[in-house]
């Protein structure tokens, strides 16, 4: 009797509301995880047209793909995508200065000390190079060579770390072609209304223009900006970080590829803003994110087009937003995935890991039709923890620069930021310490390029690095820099890594060679 008033309690309607990557990537990890047993839909109209400017990832999409049982070729080939070991940052310390955020770990520690400290010791009295000189991606990334991890024991190939770049409108395509195979209906049109359940406000049912009334257990917003259910039906309220990440409009362009195809995305920064390039088999990626402030947005287009590579293959495509969060990711029955749930620029392009991080979340505190509040509650805290952690990694990239050549850089500077970003930074400053707070997403290694990238240096190193002979620190980050060289120059090149591997069959043309490999 109890195991059947468990079974009633279950849901058995989700509804999914709106498309693009959000709406297809919940579609289809339901699809698989769900095995079947709840009935999935998802409604979205044509007419509207989705955001498609995440375009790059962090290294985590890969279990997600997994997960699904996707292979990564496979995948590659059908989203025209390309590999990516980090993102170089240009002008964004000081003009004329960059350097490389890459995955994966960088040098190897001593003792019980880490090893950016021995490298401080060294850096400090000049006798060692730029900190990225000891990760294997940060050399390869600008001679273009990509190669996977391969078991090699200590050696810096077993531990390289890669992500992807790729067609985020055809990976939505591709997972909507898994979804509905496995069982999702999709619906064409738009939604005219939403119906609240009288009594406790949840939602009911969606009405569709065509008349279509369609009622559903659990639905997922993935309305993008809209919050068509999570604000529009449910009022949630919205929390605005436009004071620490003042950029509040971007364009979004595609151009020709005119040269090698790189292992890294690129984000420059400009007057009043930054431009990224994010480079696909079939062509570039392009945009430029700035502050409606400080620029008008005919200058911002002016910029953008002069600084492409190629031919454009597009007009600039606009968007307007504004940097923050919902004040509750889960309200009732409605869960707010992608935009709908807030946006954060795609700088360090955790756009769709927060669509990933969301689903999993979902699924470990996948409700039945009681809709526990404690359950919510949870869940709600720990988006918020993630999505706050992220927002300050951001921050950083804007606040930590010595630029004062521009009124957008001469505020970002000297602006107030965050506490709990004002306490690593301050930490950071005495002995280059720095602890990663919990299972905050960014680790240590990322805070570390961006401080150092950009010009924060401590004022010392940790003590206990004088427990070692300043010979044999020497010693160590010579063998390291040596090893990292020659992983380096043996590594094949990026674009003959996909040619072997998967590469898009109408890229099966005999591209221009740009130089020796």
């Amino acid at each position: 009797m109890q195991q059947q008033n468990q079974a009633d309690r279950r849901l058995k309607h989700i509804l999914i509301a709106g498309g693009g990557t959000a709406g297809w990537m919940t579609a289809a990890a339901m699809s698989k995880l769900l095995g079947g047993h709840y009935r999935v839909r998802l409604v979205e109209s044509d007419e509207i047209s989705t955001v498609g400017v995440g375009e790059a990832t962090i290294p985590q999409i890969k279990l997600f793909n997994q997960a699904l049982g996707i292979a990564e070729d496979d995948f590659l080939r059908e989203t025209q995508g390309t590999f990516k070991l980090g993102i170089q940052f240009v002008n964004w310390g000081k003009l004329g200065e960059n350097y490389i955020h890459t995955f994966g770990s960088i040098g190897l520690d001593m003792g019980l000390v880490e090893f950016h400290h021995y490298w401080l010791k060294l850096h400090q009295a000049g006798l060692a190079p730029d900190f990225g000189a000891y990760s294997l991606a940060a050399v390869a990334a600008p001679q273009n060579k990509f190669m996977r991890a391969v078991e090699a024991g200590n050696s810096p190939v077993s531990h390289i770390a890669h992500a992807f770049q790729f067609d985020a409108g055809l990976y939505a395509k591709y997972l909507r072609k898994f979804a509905e195979a496995r069982g999702v209906v999709r619906t064409e049109g738009k939604v005219a209304d939403v119906i609240l359940r009288e009594g406790d406000g949840h939602v009911a049912a969606i009405m569709m223009e065509n008349g279509e009334r369609i009622e559903a257990d659990l639905f997922i917003d993935c309305s993008g900006f809209r919050g068509l259910l999570i604000e529009g039906a449910l009022q949630t309220g919205y929390e605005d970080w436009t004071h620490w990440l003042p950029c509040d409009r971007a364009l979004a362009v595609p151009c020709e590829s005119t040269g090698p195809i790189t292992p890294y995305t690129r984000a420059t920064a400009r007057t009043a803003g930054w431009q990224w390039r994010i480079p696909l088999q079939h062509r570039i990626g392009n945009g430029h994110v700035y502050s409606s402030k400080y620029i008008s947005d005919d200058e911002a287009t002016a910029q953008l087009m002069a600084n492409l590579d190629g031919q454009p293959l597009a007009e600039p495509k606009p968007l307007r937003f504004v940097t923050g969060k919902r004040k509750q990711f889960w309200n009732k029955n409605v869960v707010a995935i992608g935009l709908a749930s807030g946006f954060m620029e795609p700088l360090e392009s955790t756009s769709i890991h927060l669509i990933q991080s969301s689903i999993a979340r979902l699924m470990s505190f996948f409700p039945d039709r009681d809709f526990n509040q404690d359950n919510i509650d949870e869940f709600n805290r720990q988006a918020h923890f993630e999505v706050d952690k992220i927002r300050d990694f951001l921050v950083l990239h804007y606040h930590a620069t010595e630029r004062d050549d521009t009124p957008f850089w001469n505020y970002c500077r000297t602006m107030e930021v965050p506490e709990s970003l004002k306490q690593k930074m301050d930490l950071f400053k005495q002995h280059g310490r720095f602890y990663r707070e919990k299972d905050e997403m960014f680790a240590t290694v990322s805070w570390l390029q961006v401080m150092l990238g950009q010009g924060l240096r401590p004022q010392s190193y940790h003590p206990l690095v004088d427990l070692f002979p300043q010979e044999q620190i020497e010693a160590h980050l010579r063998t390291i820099k040596t090893v990292v060289d020659n992983c380096a120059g043996k590594m094949p090149n990026h674009e003959d890594f996909i040619a072997a591997h998967c590469q898009t069959v109408a890229m099966n043309v005999k591209r221009p060679n740009y130089g020796a490999r």
